[in-house]
């Protein structure tokens, strides 16, 4: 992207000189230096195309293949908001975005390559799972790691959308009507 804002400038300033030197050329077939200004902004252009036409065929496959990685995305953000809910159960129970973010760099930095896409999401999702589960885990009551577990389950199947919003209101309440 820099690069391309650096080549746009850069031809705007070819087609700068290129107007100065017509406008203060009197007989530009006779102007030497006009000519051989002219020759070299065709030069400069005809490389910065080319250019630019590398640097558009790369933002594609860059937009690609960031499209293929918002499913972790996604997953993670959902988790995130799961981590975050624990401060209702315990308000000790808080953890910064810097934390998580943190945790996840980690988490692609151990997580097994791979040059099959579906299966480097998948190593990714299994290794921030589990680094996000003992490193919260660390932190936590005896009492609430079991909470914790079932509240990552219950996001995860509702991501999934295997869980649906009536079974898990029965779940919670047990089948008592609340009113609803």
């Amino acid at each position: 992207m820099i690069e391309g804002a650096r080549n746009k400038n850069r031809l705007q300033e070819i087609e700068d000189s290129i107007l100065h030197t017509l406008q203060n050329s009197k007989d530009i077939l006779a102007d030497a230096a006009g000519i051989e200004i002219l020759q070299n902004a065709k030069i400069v252009s005809d490389e910065i195309n080319k250019k630019q036409a590398i640097a558009e065929k790369t933002e594609i496959e860059i937009d690609e293949a960031r499209k293929g990685y918002e499913p972790i995305a996604q997953r993670t953000s959902g988790l995130y908001f799961c981590i975050s809910d624990l401060a209702n159960i315990d308000p000790m129970y808080q953890y910064s975005l810097e934390f998580f973010k943190g945790l996840f760099v980690t988490a692609i930095a151990n997580s097994e390559a791979s040059d099959v896409l579906e299966e480097r999401v998948n190593f990714l999702n299994i290794e921030f799972l589990e680094s996000l589960y003992r490193n919260i885990c660390r932190s936590l009551f005896e009492k609430d790691k079991l909470i914790l577990s079932a509240l990552i389950t219950i996001k995860l199947l509702q991501m999934q959308e295997k869980l649906e919003t009536k079974e898990l209101r029965f779940f919670l309440t047990g089948g008592v009507s609340l009113g609803e």
